[in-house]
């Protein structure tokens, strides 16, 4: 009776040891954007979850999609609808030039690869002459490695019409109904495209080969009231990005990948491949941010007319401290 009593005792203790812990989980909502919520660059988030590195720093993530397109990030942080915001870097810098207080904590993703898929019966880039393309806003590093790819392949301005559409499933799908000639795509939309015969006339990293494309970013005067939630939020992802990286983790990654797009074995093997067989920088080791980087989004910025000088230093636009805490960057 007394061991039946001790065990009960012990059983209480751990419900109750369980219980606390959950009790004192940090809610936090992050923003995302619908359209990646189920790409490759939101892998980091399911790897997190399902890992339980989330669980482990004692992080409730909630993620709530934003919609309206990519520049509606940060419209959400400053409204206080989330407290975390993924967005494209020159979001973030027109958003925080035009007076907020928003600013990145943490790297996603770095140096993005775009595929530039064409229609079958486009061949070369000279083939896109009087043809549409299918573009991200003006002032997105999307569209402007794409514009900077065709330049440097003899396609000017003048010689291609520009739908706007945001997303690559939106990109994607104009291409399919035949209302785009071509459009930038990330994976794994280019590779499944490729395997239905259209062509990918080159890559976003042959014209910009680095620069720090994706962030989280907050508002400072939150961040600043809830340093331990960042703190443990930055190490969740650390955690993941770890993970995504270590080659014996490669078949699980695999798994997450085709479980997170709904992609075949093959391309998400594809996928992985391309961003780490050899390392070409787009995923963060763990989270840092690549000040040089984003350093060179400002400046081709500035190259498209989207910023005008003096033109600001990175620095403006980052705050390493969360990272720093947590022995990150």
């Amino acid at each position: 009776m007394t061991l039946i009593l001790k065990l009960l005792g012990a059983g209480l203790i751990a419900f109750s040891l369980a219980a606390s812990a959950r009790a004192q989980n940090i809610a936090l909502r992050y923003g995302q954007i619908p359209s990646t919520i189920k790409t490759v660059s939101a892998l980091q988030f399911h790897l997190a979850q399902r890992k339980g590195f989330f669980a482990r720093e004692g992080i409730a993530l909630e993620m709530i999609p934003i919609d309206g397109g990519a520049a509606n990030m940060v419209v959400a942080l400053t409204k206080g609808v989330v407290d975390i915001s993924r967005t494209a870097t020159p979001y973030l810098i027109q958003d925080v030039l035009n007076g907020s207080d928003n600013v990145a904590i943490l790297g996603e993703t770095a140096t993005p690869i775009y595929s530039l898929i064409a229609k079958p019966e486009i061949k070369t880039f000279a083939d896109l002459k009087g043809k549409t393309i299918g573009l991200s806003l003006a002032v997105d590093t999307i569209s402007i490695s794409t514009r900077k790819l065709m330049t440097l392949n003899g396609i000017k301005e003048s010689d291609f019409k520009v739908k706007e559409l945001v997303g690559t499933p939106a990109r994607a799908d104009c291409l399919r109904k035949g209302e785009c000639d071509a459009v930038p795509l990330g994976q794994p939309e280019d590779f499944l495209l490729m395997k239905q015969g259209y062509h990918r006339l080159g890559v976003s990293t042959d014209a910009m080969k680095n620069f720090q494309f994706i962030v989280s970013a907050v508002r400072r005067s939150w961040a600043e009231k809830n340093k331990d939630a960042l703190v443990r939020y930055v190490r969740a992802l650390a955690s993941s990005f770890r993970f995504m990286r270590e080659p014996a983790n490669r078949d699980e990654v695999v798994r997450m990948v085709i479980d997170t797009t709904g992609s075949s074995e093959e391309i998400a093997r594809q996928t992985l491949s391309l961003y780490f067989d050899p390392d070409r920088g787009v995923v963060p080791k763990q989270g840092e941010i690549d000040i040089k980087g984003f350093a060179q989004v400002i400046q081709v910025m500035a190259e498209a007319g989207e910023l005008a000088p003096p033109l600001p230093q990175a620095e403006r636009f980052i705050d390493l401290q969360y990272l720093k805490a947590a022995g990150l960057q």
